[in-house]
């Protein structure tokens, strides 16, 4: 029953956007209505608070890996293009400065 319960919740509400505060007041209720101990509460916060950050972060890698695969197809410089880009610039600049000087 209570892992039934746990894999509804994690469905129902979508883990990754759940807050700590959000979590503990679930658990609360769930307590106070007698659907689970204080021990299986506070069991249900910790391993719910896991699985949020680590759906969080799955979620994260997924869009970034999306991100970058569009900045590929669209054939966007990137900031470390960019930064390179501005660093032969400055070499080139010192270069023609000191042709000039000479």
């Amino acid at each position: 029953m209570k892992e039934l319960l746990k894999n509804v919740l994690f469905a129902s509400i979508g883990a990754a956007f759940l807050t700590k505060e959000k979590i503990e007041e679930i658990a609360a209720d769930l307590i106070e209505k007698g659907k689970v101990s204080q021990d299986e509460g506070k069991q249900f916060v910790d391993e719910l608070i896991e699985k949020s950050g680590e759906a969080r972060d799955q979620i994260d890698m997924k869009i970034n890996t999306a991100v970058a695969e569009q900045i590929k197809k669209l054939n966007l410089a990137t900031s470390d293009e960019i930064a390179g880009l501005h660093r032969q610039i400055e070499e080139l600049q010192a270069l023609l400065s000191k042709k000039d000087n000479n």
